[in-house]
């Protein structure tokens, strides 16, 4: 009888643990670009002694002295960018891991930047996924941020997961292992990135905001905090290719876009693990953010 109780347990956790899960999206873009070696595309960025790699993947780390970061060699004006991360279990409040793209070189002080960063988290609370996009400034000095936060529908310290930004001239698109999470379309030349921009990754210390507005800080006694990253993609038209470089697409479409599928699987994403978006936060000035409304 405890054998057959045991059974029927197993297969309920097993049942539950499918369906929470987004259905299929039908469509994998990140099989339809070929990987790099980190160092065919990337260059150490920041604290060098804190980078190395490990079984093929490149590990960054944060201790009290430094973190560390890299950057890609070309600027793009449009492409698909992805990373293959693993994330470091435990205490990590006040850690951000990020894959991202960002002009801030280029332009400081009014700078555009679109990011995927892990905010972590403290004992028994799963990280949250942070996707951002800045335009022309709204990321310096008074911050005019359009966060969508998401915790995932799998634990992404146990295994490595994709996660990819796709950037065209008409709409920005997040991925985590192929689902797209997020669409931000272009309204208006106001409120979308179109300068060059760098793929960067990092890990660092952002104790005043990152976990809970703050409220949990780094503690360097659970130093030092790991990033693994691996499998890089980078495909597009680099600020170098000549004016007729079709951008990528993410979808079965050449304009781009995404199919019925994919937008199935981006509802249910947004149905069940969003948990904070910019549009929907009262307390925001949406004079500030017409795309809300427009």
């Amino acid at each position: 009888m405890a054998f057959f109780i045991l059974l029927l347990l197993t297969l309920l956790v097993t049942t539950s643990n499918a369906t929470y899960r987004p259905p299929s999206p039908g469509y994998y873009p990140s099989s339809k670009f070929r990987s790099i070696s980190f160092h065919q595309g990337f260059r150490n960025l920041w604290g060098p002694r804190h980078q190395r790699f490990v079984n093929n993947a490149l590990t960054l780390w944060l201790d009290s002295t430094s973190g560390s970061g890299f950057k890609s060699y070309r600027p793009f004006r449009s492409g698909y960018f992805g990373a293959s991360i693993k994330l470091q279990p435990g205490y990590t409040a006040g850690v951000i891991t990020a894959f991202y793209l960002s002009n801030n070189e280029a332009h400081p002080g009014f700078h555009d930047e679109v990011d995927i960063e892990f905010l972590g988290t403290t004992f028994g609370k799963p990280y949250t996924l942070q996707t951002n996009v800045y335009i022309r400034g709204s990321g310096d000095g008074r911050i005019i941020g359009r966060e969508m936060k998401f915790h995932l529908w799998f634990d992404p310290t146990r295994h490595f997961h994709h996660y990819a930004i796709l950037w065209s001239p008409k709409e920005l698109i997040f991925f985590v292992d192929d689902v797209p999470i997020r669409r931000y379309p272009r309204k208006s030349a106001e409120t979308f990135p179109l300068r060059p921009m760098w793929v960067y990754g990092s890990i660092w210390d952002a104790s005043s905001w990152a976990t809970e507005d703050g409220k949990y800080r780094v503690d360097y006694r659970y130093q030092p905090f790991v990033g693994m990253y691996t499998n890089f993609k980078m495909t597009g038209c680099s600020a170098y290719s000549l004016a007729w470089c079709w951008p990528v697409s993410a979808s079965p479409f050449r304009r781009g876009g995404l199919t019925s599928r994919q937008y199935r699987a981006m509802k249910w994403v947004q149905s069940n693990c969003l948990v904070y978006d910019y549009c929907d936060d009262p307390k925001r000035d949406h004079s500030l953010t017409p795309e809300c409304w427009g």
